[in-house]
């Protein structure tokens, strides 16, 4: 990271800037600390950019789908305002250097890096692509390389530059995008598709490999790139030999006769075996100083010894300011774009910094739908577990009648049943509702169905038997960390949950007629005076005991289940 440069802002929107990270054909790149003190990468878009017709509609738009890609290899958008006087867009922070620093650094990569390097390229692509988006400008210096993998970054947002006047090639003078990674059909402008990332893809694990570019020129002259690219095979010396037959047909001139995404994902250079470090030794101690410079950076804002933040800066005159916090104006066709960890309610006062339970929480604790869902468990809980009381307590118990007598106590306690079990339904609705929206934030159209769905498959018949199960298992996912080897948590109370739901779905008509309403009628009481009666457990009876019982660790089951998940949900909101 290199220091700011006088003619640099001091913050840009919400964002306080710390240093440049790297500067390219769109802008400047710094690193930035949010309000909650996350670090991020936010560039700033050239001016002469930023004037060209129609280029912040076009970013916007291109922004709001970049927002849809998720996945464990690329660095996801995390706000932007495309309307700003210097538009910007902030990402998250991939610690760790370039593919292209690495490379000029420490030399080419070994061929088990390589592969590795090759399995996780394919799974951002794979990720970019089911997105609708074509990345159109991998290279080397927008893959950063990590411990546990490559990250892509700058998905997406290239094709905003994309259109009749400047084709995405030049504009002003300044060179957009990599000549030596571009596709054939890039370089000729013609109409991209999905094969154009395979190609830049083969030019990426080319320089990895080799050490240079594999359509390099005298000098990097743009233009004999260009035409190396267009009309040369390329040079592949260097590369190891059981790579060859994969980057030649990456690198094949004609985009049909490239292979697939999923025919790359599926051939034996992708596959990597996870045995050891997938990086060199000179490589993972770069990462290891490049993580101990990260924990070095301090806030302007933090003061020294007690750790108490110091007041907030006076107003920055608007001249050091890029795009100041303020209402910004949609952008017709697209979603509002906002950033998920800047605080929606004023926050504690800067003297009194944020416990890490209020972090977690974002500071609000449980939502309004969660609080009622616990609500209606518990009441529809007590209401079975009272019947349950009454029932046991008629036992051998002496009545002057028996008939009419399920009308002034087994009714009153359906109706109750009934009462509960509606309240139940909607908060339960409610609450997955908001739960399948949230799951929306962490893994953009990676979900299976639909928001509506979630409420829906619920009142699907004989579909609320399995559906309901994968949209759970899709939200606990997507809300779950990736613990060691990418596996997600565990979700044994999910499972639990389930299976206490699928016997109180089936027994459900049992429930609903012995249950509630006919565990006192005249069959369960037996006449030993022509007076008297005495109430006993007939089949009836004692299958509405039963399956009210069943009802504690159902809803306790639930309530654990609930719980967990909006843990998960809090834990991951708080970390972006």
């Amino acid at each position: 990271m290199q220091a700011l440069c006088e003619d640099d802002p001091v913050r840009v929107a919400d964002y306080r800037l710390l240093g440049r990270l790297g500067e390219g054909g769109m802008g400047v790149v710094y690193l930035a600390r949010s309000p909650r003190g996350r670090m991020v990468a936010v560039k700033a878009i050239r001016r002469e950019l930023a004037s060209l017709p129609d280029f912040r509609l076009r970013f916007a738009e291109e922004v709001a789908i970049a927002q849809r890609v998720g996945g464990d290899w690329t660095a996801a958008v995390l706000d932007a305002d495309p309307h700003a006087e210097t538009p910007w867009v902030a990402t998250a922070y991939v610690p760790g250097p370039t593919l292209a620093d690495v490379v000029t650094r420490h030399g080419p990569l070994p061929e088990r890096s390589v592969r590795g390097l090759a399995s996780g390229l394919c799974d951002a692509l794979a990720d970019i692509h089911a997105a609708g988006l074509v990345h159109r400008d991998l290279k080397p210096s927008n893959i950063m390389i990590t411990i546990d993998g490559p990250k892509v970054i700058d998905f997406g947002i290239v094709r905003a530059l994309d259109g009749p006047t400047h084709g995405g090639l030049t504009s002003s003078g300044v060179i957009v995008g990599s000549p030596g990674f571009m596709a054939p059909e890039q370089v000729r402008g013609e109409r991209l598709t999905a094969a154009c990332d395979i190609f830049s893809l083969g030019s990426v694990l080319a320089f990895a490999a080799g050490g240079r570019l594999p359509f390099e020129a005298p000098e990097g002259r743009p233009h004999a790139l260009m035409y190396r690219v267009v009309n040369e095979e390329p040079d592949l010396t260097g590369v190891p030999d059981p790579l060859l037959p994969l980057l030649r047909d990456c690198l094949a001139k004609d985009p049909a006769a490239r292979p697939s995404l999923a025919a790359l994902r599926e051939r034996d250079e992708t596959q990597f075996r996870h045995l050891g470090p997938w990086l060199p030794a000179p490589v993972l101690a770069r990462l290891g100083q490049d993580a101990a410079q990260l924990l070095e950076q301090e806030d302007p804002r933090t003061a020294l010894g007690d750790g108490a933040l110091l007041p907030p800066p006076a107003p920055v005159p608007r001249e050091e300011t890029l795009g100041a916090p303020g209402p910004r104006p949609a952008v017709a066709g697209t979603a509002p774009v906002t950033a998920p960890d800047l605080p929606v309610s004023p926050g504690p006062s800067p003297t009194q910094p944020r416990t890490l339970a209020e972090e977690r929480n974002g500071g609000n604790g449980p939502s309004p739908a969660t609080v009622a869902v616990y609500i209606m468990l518990a009441l529809y809980a007590l209401v079975a577990v009272g019947a349950t009381v009454k029932q046991l307590d008629m036992l051998e118990s002496t009545f002057d009648t028996g008939w009419g007598f399920d009308e002034e106590i087994a009714w009153m306690w359906g109706y109750a049943q009934v009462a509960t079990a509606v309240g139940l339904i909607v908060a339960w609705l409610i609450w997955c509702s908001r739960t399948r929206a949230a799951a929306e934030e962490f893994a953009p159209g990676r979900l299976r169905y639909s928001p509506a769905m979630a409420v829906r498959s619920w009142l699907v018949p004989f579909g609320n038997l399995y559906l309901p199960k994968q949209i759970a298992n899709d939200v606990w996912h997507a809300s779950s960390p990736p613990a060691a080897g990418g596996a997600m948590a565990p979700a044994a109370p999910l499972h639990v949950w389930w299976a206490f739901w699928l016997i109180s779905a089936i027994t459900s008509p049992l429930f609903w007629w012995w249950g509630a309403f006919e565990w006192a009628t005249y069959d369960n009481f037996v006449r030993t005076r022509p007076d008297e009666y005495v109430y006993v457990l007939e089949t009836n009876g004692l299958v509405a005991l039963v399956l009210r019982l069943l009802v504690v660790p159902t809803t306790v089951a639930a309530a654990v289940y609930v719980h967990r998940l909006t843990a998960l949900q809090q834990a991951r909101r708080a970390a972006l």
